[in-house]
């Protein structure tokens, strides 16, 4: 049942409409990961792109964001665990019980996620780090990032609380 906090919020069903935009880019972005990987995996057009000439170091640096894609596409399903995870939260906390074991079991299974999406963005960030030459750096967005684990500290510890506050709501149930 609804509680009026839940019917007259707005920031639900915005959640709700962006965590299905959000599930659908991720599956563009996988096409366009495998586009790069399996249709224009030609060495030149890289090099091109990158305006780099043949050799060592450009052959280093392409494989490198070849193993960046791959990575990046090993992401995707992982994305779509955690969103499809959030989407089913959002879906409890709409019908106004959002304290339910499913819902700790849901967020302990973000914070796994997140973890290791934590730990394949470290391993970029190496990548990037080892091709990257003062000629030809390759800056990406990736590395150890002190938010993105205090999000996964966070997320453990709100899975340990909303297993708690299930137990005792289920406890408060049983004495009514």
């Amino acid at each position: 049942m609804p509680t009026a906090s839940t019917a007259t919020s707005a920031a639900l069903p915005i959640a709700f409409v962006v965590l299905r935009v959000l599930i659908v880019f991720n599956w563009v972005m996988a096409a366009a990961i495998l586009v790069l990987l399996l249709v224009m995996p030609n060495e030149r057009w890289i090099m091109s792109a990158f305006d780099l000439t043949p050799g060592p170091e450009a052959s280093r640096i392409v494989l490198g964001l070849r193993a960046v894609a791959v990575i990046g596409l090993a992401t995707i399903p992982l994305n779509h665990l955690l969103l499809k995870r959030l989407l089913a939260m959002v879906e409890t906390a709409r019908a106004g019980d959002p304290f339910v074991a499913a819902n700790a079991y849901r967020l302990r299974a973000i914070a796994w996620i997140l973890l290791v999406l934590q730990l394949l963005s470290i391993v970029i960030g190496t990548i990037g780090e080892k091709i990257s030459t003062p000629a030809h750096p390759v800056h990406l967005d990736a590395g150890f990032s002190v938010s993105g684990w205090l999000a996964v500290l966070l997320t453990f510890i709100l899975a340990r609380v909303f297993a708690e506050g299930t137990l005792m709501r289920e406890d408060l149930d049983g004495t009514i």
